[in-house]
């Protein structure tokens, strides 16, 4: 294995399938690690505070080749857990809204924009999550929009991938 594992993030709004893609990515790629950003973000007000942990517990740490450890938050207490380690391997998968931002950029070696519909992503994250994602959709997908206008995920994105499942 080499000392340093080739990273691909895969970034696009809530529920427009970026986790199948990572996971199917990962079972492509014999095995790939997957770390996932819902494990990570510290609440619904999560989306910018994730990205130091990002790059702190995960991208710095493979970069260096040392293996990535996070805590995962508990969505139910509001609050961080345990502390989860990635196995050593030769590609790490990084998914969700975030993962391409411009601090991790150093750290990916493919960046993975995924997109669709709103009406397709919303009825995709509703019955992913169920009605309990419904209160904060609206909130999530204005921070979503914010971070990505500032960002400019899709626009710095290697590959684009269209997931309308209509």
């Amino acid at each position: 294995m080499p000392s340093r594992p080739y990273v691909i993030g895969v970034d696009g709004p809530s529920g427009a399938g970026k986790t199948r893609l990572a996971v199917q990515l990962a079972d492509t790629l014999d095995g790939a690690g997957v770390v996932h950003l819902d494990d990570l973000y510290p609440g619904w007000d999560g989306l910018e505070a994730v990205l130091p942990r990002l790059v702190s517990w995960v991208l710095a740490p493979l970069a260096q080749g040392r293996r990535a450890r996070w805590r995962r938050y508990d969505w139910v207490v509001g609050r961080y857990a345990e502390w989860h380690q990635l196995a050593p391997t030769t590609t790490v998968i990084v998914e969700g809204v975030g993962a391409g931002a411009r601090v991790c950029a150093p750290y990916l070696d493919l960046l993975v924009w995924v997109e669709a519909p709103e009406p397709v992503r919303y009825a995709q994250a509703m019955a992913r999550d169920g009605v309990g994602y419904r209160p904060h959709w609206r909130r999530w997908s204005a921070a979503e929009r914010a971070h990505f206008g500032r960002e400019d995920t899709r626009g710095r994105a290697d590959v684009v991938v269209s997931t309308d499942r209509t």
